[in-house]
């Protein structure tokens, strides 16, 4: 193998490596975050939940309506229960999925 070559070999290995550990790095703090966050089902708007938002939709971003009962928004612990959510059986946020209810 020529000079040349095993520049580029090293090269990429660093390039990987330096990779793989900004992106470790980045990762730890959404770790602790999510630790002090809940899914909140019925208080995302329309395109803007975070994830798993039911039948019909794929992840974020996804939710069809204004507080769609099974797309949920992660929120600060302990806040859910307190967050408004007009298609709530409660008038506020779950910690599970729930089937809206219909204004009249």
């Amino acid at each position: 193998m020529n000079t040349t070559a095993s520049h580029t070999v090293v090269s990429a290995a660093a390039l990987a490596l330096a990779l793989g550990a900004a992106l470790a790095i980045s990762s730890a703090p959404l770790t602790a975050q999510a630790a002090d966050s809940e899914k909140c089902f019925g208080v995302a708007l329309q395109g803007k939940n975070d994830c798993a938002a039911g039948p019909g939709t794929t992840c974020a971003g996804t939710s069809k309506i204004d507080y769609q009962g099974n797309a949920w928004k992660l929120v600060p612990k302990g806040t859910c229960e307190q967050t408004a959510s007009p298609t709530s059986p409660t008038g506020f946020g779950q910690l599970e999925a729930f089937e809206e209810v219909k204004n009249s």
